[in-house]
């Protein structure tokens, strides 16, 4: 995407190291990341703003990644442990939630591609069973169409050779 990268000339404006997430995170080690998390999910509060969010239409894949986004911003860990902690955060969020008993969209199914299949399977079967089926001609069809009767030739003019225009240059001038 465009905004991934940063501002032309951001680092001429700014100091280097600034931000959090320039430089070195807390810890590199996914399991005290892990920790991290967990004591952070534990709480009530955010276990409170999870649940809101999820019934809200939040996916929960989506949530998961933006709590490992925004400890990336916060320099927490960097991107790499992240990816390693997205299926551990994703199932801990998960077992919280089913324990409450909250109707959420895990969010792995796209549910606009299965509705567009479903709608060509039914669109598939009405033209077979109108007989109208892709690829299978109808009985009209099939029958050879009659040739039709062929013209008379006319006789081909003669072209006549046309004139070469002298070579020039790029920059010559026309006459």
């Amino acid at each position: 995407m465009i905004l991934d990268r940063p501002i032309p000339g951001q680092s001429l404006t700014t100091r280097p190291g600034n931000a959090t997430y320039e430089r070195p995170p807390e810890t590199v080690n996914a399991i005290d990341a892990l920790d991290i998390h967990l004591d952070n999910l534990s709480s009530p509060e955010t276990m409170e703003g999870v649940v809101n969010a999820l019934e809200n239409g939040v996916d929960l894949v989506s949530l998961t990644e933006a709590l490992l986004r925004s400890a990336v911003l916060e320099g927490i860990h960097n991107l790499d442990v992240s990816i390693l902690l997205a299926p551990l955060i994703h199932e801990y969020i998960k077992g919280e939630v089913d324990a409450l008993g909250v109707d959420y969209d895990e969010g792995f199914e796209d549910k606009e591609a299965d509705e567009k299949i479903r709608e060509r399977a039914i669109g598939s079967k009405i033209l077979r069973d109108l007989g109208i089926g892709m690829g299978k001609k109808s009985k009209e069809e099939t029958t050879e169409p009659t040739p039709e009767p062929m013209q008379e030739e006319q006789p081909m003019q003669e072209e006549q050779p046309m004139e070469e225009e002298p070579k020039r240059g790029l920059m010559a001038r026309t006459v």
